[in-house]
């Protein structure tokens, strides 16, 4: 089978590898679709993110569905040309955290398209049936690769106890920033302001159902959101770049006795932040990583159609073309929301 490798920063070569053998437990998967997400194109510019370094050669891509070929003799679950959506992570189930509903703290977790294990740019894989999950029907494999960063969106609103009724506001209008937009109108927040720097993201945010959209170049969104919202903030802000600016208007922008939820990877320690303003308001911060338990729920709010996640995506690019996805990615970020591959091509 082929798979694409990255052989060094910058730089991924095709390969064949050996067919994936399946255990008892396992199915084999055929690869259909891969959604390109920022760590993949991290990795591939710089061969780390934070402590999780490339020190060889890996194959990135982490959201990814497929279709079941072969099952294993203890597989009750799934059959052969079922589609499935695939969790990435695989924990050990022993530990404290698993043990406890909190698996994405598992501190032995192996999670594809991180250093050192492989991901899904790659045709097929033998896969644990726990963590393949079954889309309903009418879903397509691209609505099941987008289900991990769904999965992130949903968890964001989870932590920030988002309710019917209350006001939101997204700092980042990325993939995860419209995932977020999109768990946040599903719990009934219909009042969600949305940044950015780069108008091609808002204006998704804008088709998704953002109350107004504010680009940062442009406006000074603090200012904004307070004046639409009367002076008094938001009830939850959610944000999910990663840029010391964005962290410090959280402190600004949330309404007193409010929640502000940290997604993106803010992994400069010497980042400023406004605590005693925050004491002052008695607003509470939630941090996500990644998830946990959610891909049945994300799963039916695409099949049952509360979500029309495919709407974030605004290239689709062959297999053969991994590399020429990547960096288009790279090179038009003004042109590109999200890049999905085509496994088939």
């Amino acid at each position: 089978m082929k798979a694409a490798v990255m052989t060094e920063v910058g730089k991924i070569e095709f390969v064949e590898r050996e067919m994936p053998k399946i255990n008892d437990d396992q199915v084999l998967v055929r690869i259909d679709h891969v959604g390109l997400c920022g760590s993949d194109i991290h990795y591939y510019q710089h061969g780390r993110i934070g402590d999780f370094v490339v020190e060889n050669p890996i194959i990135l891509g982490h959201e990814s569905a497929g279709t079941v070929m072969e099952v294993g003799k203890n597989v009750k679950t799934l059959k052969k040309g079922d589609l499935v959506a695939l969790e990435p992570g695989i924990t050990c189930g022993k530990c404290e955290f698993c043990k406890t509903g909190r698996y994405n703290l598992c501190p032995d977790v192996v999670f594809m398209a991180t250093p050192p294990y492989d991901g899904a740019f790659v045709e097929y894989v033998a896969y644990p049936e726990d963590m393949c999950f079954k889309l309903m029907p009418g879903m397509d494999t691209i609505e099941g690769a987008l289900i991990e960063p769904l999965a992130v969106g949903f968890h964001a609103a989870n932590q920030g106890k988002a309710a019917i009724g209350q006001t939101a506001a997204v700092l980042g209008s990325g993939t995860i920033g419209l995932t977020t937009l999109m768990a946040l109108q599903a719990r009934g927040i219909k009042e969600v302001y949305v940044t950015d720097l780069v108008d091609i993201r808002l204006e998704k945010a804008k088709e998704i159902g953002a109350k107004a959209v504010f680009n940062a170049k442009k406006t000074d969104i603090v200012a904004e959101i307070l004046k639409a919202t009367n002076g008094q903030g938001v009830d939850v802000v959610i944000e999910t770049a990663g840029a010391e600016i964005t962290a410090q208007q959280c402190v600004e922008l949330v309404k007193r006795g409010g929640t502000i939820v940290m997604v993106g990877m803010a992994a400069d320690p010497r980042y400023k932040f406004d605590f005693g303003k925050l004491q002052a308001k008695e607003a509470s911060i939630a941090t996500v990583f990644r998830y946990r338990n959610l891909y049945p729920a994300a799963i039916r709010a695409v099949g049952e159609k509360l979500i029309d996640v495919k709407q974030i995506v605004t290239d689709v690019f062959g297999f053969s073309q991994v590399t020429e996805a990547v960096e288009h990615a790279i090179n038009h970020p003004d042109k590109t929301v999200k890049v999905v591959i085509d496994m088939s091509k």
